[in-house]
């Protein structure tokens, strides 16, 4: 039956056929600066009334090598190590988010693509990235019609949270003082030298003010009021007369705000934050009504509001995305949160346990389609291929809705992935039965079905408990465990070697390959080789690194071929060795001393599932 798009008070549908026919024609609303700001309060809407909001990453690269890649045989430790390092590296061009309601068997998606570039808005020195790309990357980027000169000169820029409070110190603008707030209550009672201090700044407070509400003051000429502004200490803070005390500790800031109470009818104090942190000084502002002081604190207030906004650039949406408190539906959740967290929130934590407590607090709940196509078939990578298998496998009619008319320019840029993603989550609730009936209470039931895939990070997790490295899979489309005491890497073979070639050489080689093993190839220098003969892979290494070794073995050996346990590609990870090719990798970290590896010295036992370019550097852009 062919699929067909049916156009009805101005919403569009589209089958699941014509999803994939119709790519081109899918209504993706491209944001840039030009229009970001006139868009923010619709994304806040949208996303305050979906369901769930999927998100897409598009970056300037991902992995440098083969084995650089997270992998079936990756730990989460490891998978994370390896993301991390991603992350770190390249930079996200764009960020397509679309909140969406499941309805029955209607998706109802509301797709955004922004495109992005870090860009120092505000001249404070951040974000200054010197940030790698891949050409793999922006050569597939070109053949879809990126357009890189709009993205480096429409790119929104952003600052991650840390950033934001750094630029704060920076910008160093002054800071309101809500004094109705403020409380004493707890000042310890004033030395000597306090009272010295604070009857020295009221008089000279008294005096200022008295001159300036004096009423003599406006007819004397312009010379004379500027000597005795100078006299006076007067500056200005936009239109009116202020004057700053300097403070140089939070002791004295508490006793001067204290004292400025007593003027609180007229003068407004601000604070005026140090670059190292603290307060430098305390800038109190004369106003002639209670009529100007609100209207002062309105224009500190908007001012701050808008260049806050400025430097948040696109991670206010980041941030109405945390604050919803919505499940984020990803396809790579593992690699694309480790590059959210590290260009939107702050820099990444050393280890995986961290990362996670980090980001559970912006983002309690992630959802991850690869581990709902767990749950009924192999997990595949592609998200197309994905689709394809339940396509021939289930029977999940999913229609999506748009609810507003694509532009021109709309249907020609780049986005599509997020509503893939979406078509394959809703497909996946369907065939789980996870979509509520009529008598059920809705999301809060597709929600609460839904907990058992939240925060799963790895495709090795059976659970979102604290990581234990328990298990790992060293081949994709197979469930089967093995240990990872139970896998070795083998490196220093010939090469162009297939892995069917280095098994039937292994083969009768050694009394521990009598046995059932199996082979794998990492990359092109390095292979994996699994034991199922528990202690047998101990035995093998033991042998690859003693005297006593003969045999085919042996000449293989006195060739160059070595071997080690999955200790070491730990060790690898960690150590943050990213050599181009594996086995250079595994050298250098047999080198290393073992105090320089405490996961060495990790009690947990481990298990694996097992089953059948060049870079550019753009420096400050």
């Amino acid at each position: 039956m062919v699929a067909t798009t049916r156009l009805l008070s101005q919403k569009r549908f589209f089958s699941a056929k014509t999803l994939h026919r119709n790519h081109l024609q899918w209504p993706v609303k491209q944001i840039t600066k030009s229009n970001y700001n006139d868009s923010l309060e619709e994304i806040k809407h949208h996303i305050s009334t979906s369901h769930f909001v999927a998100i897409s990453l598009q970056n300037t690269g991902s992995f440098s090598s083969p084995w650089h890649r997270l992998s079936a045989f990756d730990t989460l430790h490891t998978a994370y190590s390896k993301a991390k390092f991603a992350a770190e590296r390249f930079q996200i061009f764009q960020f397509a988010v679309c909140p969406f309601k499941i309805e029955a068997c209607k998706i109802i998606a509301r797709p955004y693509n922004f495109h992005l570039f870090p860009r120092d808005e505000l001249k404070l020195g951040m974000p200054s990235y010197s940030f790698t790309c891949q050409t793999s990357s922006l050569n597939s980027m070109a053949k879809e019609g990126f357009d890189f000169n709009a993205c480096i000169y429409e790119g929104i820029s952003y600052l991650s949270r840390e950033q934001e409070s750094s630029a704060k110190l920076r910008r160093g603008n002054p800071i309101i003082v809500d004094q109705e707030k403020s409380s004493f209550a707890a000042t310890p009672a004033p030395a000597v030298a306090d009272t010295i201090f604070v009857e020295r700044i009221r008089s000279r407070v008294k005096h200022w003010k008295n001159a300036h509400t004096d009423s003599s003051f406006k007819t004397d000429e312009a010379l004379v009021r500027s000597l005795r502004n100078i006299i006076l200490g007067t500056e200005q803070h936009g239109s009116r007369p202020c004057t700053t005390i300097d403070v140089c500790s939070e002791r004295q800031v508490q006793l001067v705000l204290k004292m400025l109470e007593e003027f609180s009818d007229d003068l407004v104090p601000l604070l005026i934050p140090a670059k190292s942190g603290g307060t430098q000084a305390i800038r109190a502002v004369l106003t002639s009504s209670k009529e100007d002081r609100d209207l002062l604190k309105r224009e500190l207030h908007d001012l701050e509001v808008e260049q806050d906004k400025k430097v948040r650039g696109f991670r206010e949406v980041i941030d109405l995305i945390s604050a919803s408190q919505k499940p984020v539906v990803s396809h790579n959740s593992l690699n694309d949160f480790v590059f959210i967290h590290s260009k939107f929130l702050a820099p990444l934590p050393p280890n995986v346990v961290e990362f996670l407590s980090s980001l559970h607090v912006a983002f309690p709940q992630v959802l991850d389609v690869s581990h709902l196509m767990m749950d009924i078939g192999p997990a595949i990578t592609s998200i197309s291929a994905n689709t394809s298998y339940l396509k021939k496998r289930f029977f999940a009619p999913m229609d999506v809705e748009f609810p507003h008319q694509a532009t021109e320019n709309e249907s020609k840029i780049h986005g599509h992935n997020v509503l893939k993603i979406c078509h394959l989550f809703g497909r996946l609730c369907s065939v789980l039965k996870l979509i509520p009936t009529s008598s059920q209470s809705g999301n809060h039931h597709l929600a609460s079905t839904l907990d058992g895939f939240t925060n799963i990070f790895n495709l090795n997790s059976d659970s979102c408990q604290e990581p234990t490295d328990e298990d790992i899979r060293v081949w994709t489309n197979n469930t089967q465990k093995v240990r990872c005491k139970d896998v070795a890497f083998l490196w220093g073979f010939r090469k162009r070697m297939s892995a069917r070639m280095l098994k039937t050489i292994l083969q009768g080689s050694h009394e521990v390959f009598t046995e059932e093993f199996d082979v794998k190839l990492v990359d092109r220098s390095c292979a994996m080789v699994v034991f199922w003969q528990p202690s047998f892979c101990e035995i093998f290494v033991d042998i690859m690194n003693s005297e006593n070794i003969c045999g085919a073995l042996k000449e293989m050996v006195s060739e160059g071929l070595k071997a080690t346990g999955y200790q070491t590609y730990k060790r690898v990870c960690s150590s943050g060795l990213w050599e181009a090719e594996l086995a250079d990798a595994l050298d250098k970290a047999l080198a290393l001393p073992d105090t320089n590896f405490e996961a060495d010295n990790e009690t947990n036992t481990s298990e694996i599932y097992w089953s059948k370019e060049l870079k550019i550097n753009l420096d400050d852009l």
